[in-house]
């Protein structure tokens, strides 16, 4: 079972889950904590092979990395904690693996809150992905993964961003990181499916106004998706809980707070 940390508590019935992204670990939520605890009961986790969610040597090259196999990961923990159903937040990738168990698991999802959102990979990321599938097993990951964090958070002022998320991945083996990137073989087709599907969940997209990559297919979700609300953050890059912490955590509370008065 994935590594997983709860924070009880005792005046609230509402479950908030965190999912990081691919690289990163529960850790990267240091700055969302303290905030959520004192309204909600929370639950952060590790993803398969990372943060402290380290793969059995006797497993380690036996299961199969999928979006389904990961969200089941998450899936696992819900039910072994008897958690009925949950808020979601997620950053980067893990907005992926939230969506898809929003669509495999609909009861269990109150709300999403999707930060840094992955729902097009355009022309430029999808060069990205080719670059590391090429050089996936001859390059040491940190190289490609320092290009990928570069790339996607450019600016000086997303530095802080880049060396949690570089720091973070430094924890990761060469073969791990491998696995994880088989993934990318998965991702168009899902990603599609998601951007042409509604779905029945209320929804938040937190984006920083810097997001070039990422943030200009979001703006077209939300105008088609009925049940969909986009959150543009100025000054702000991809990783929008560490950037500007403040303003991500009093706009996602007071969403999940609305979503209770509903």
């Amino acid at each position: 079972m994935l590594n997983y940390t709860t924070y009880l508590n005792p005046n609230s019935n509402q479950w908030v889950t965190f999912v990081h992204g691919a690289g990163g670990s529960s850790a990267i939520w240091f700055k969302q904590i303290r905030a959520f605890k004192a309204e909600f009961n929370v639950l952060i986790l590790d993803l398969r092979g990372h943060g402290s969610s380290k793969p059995k040597l006797k497993d380690a090259f036996k299961s199969k990395y999928t979006f389904d196999a990961i969200t089941n990961d998450i899936i696992e923990v819900i039910n072994h904690l008897k958690i009925t159903n949950s808020h979601f937040i997620g950053i980067s990738l893990g907005t992926i693996l939230i969506r898809n168990l929003a669509e495999k698991h609909p009861s269990k999802v109150l709300s999403m809150i999707m930060g840094g959102a992955i729902m097009k990979l355009n022309f430029r990321s999808q060069i990205l992905i080719k670059v590391g599938v090429t050089f996936k097993s001859i390059v040491p990951y940190m190289y490609l993964y320092k290009l990928f964090a570069f790339i996607i958070m450019p600016r000086k002022n997303h530095k802080k961003s880049r060396l949690i998320f570089v720091n973070e991945a430094k924890k990761l083996y060469q073969k791990e990181f491998v696995r994880w990137f088989k993934l990318t073989s998965e991702i168009n087709p899902l990603l599609r499916f998601f951007r042409t599907k509604d779905i029945n969940i209320p929804t938040l997209y937190v984006m920083g106004a810097e997001d070039h990559l990422f943030l200009p297919s979001i703006k077209k979700i939300t105008e088609k998706h009925l049940k969909s609300t986009l959150l543009v953050i100025e000054k702000c890059g991809h990783v929008v809980n560490i950037e500007q912490p403040e303003v991500f955590n009093t706009n996602t509370i007071q969403f999940i707070k609305n979503r209770l008065l509903d």
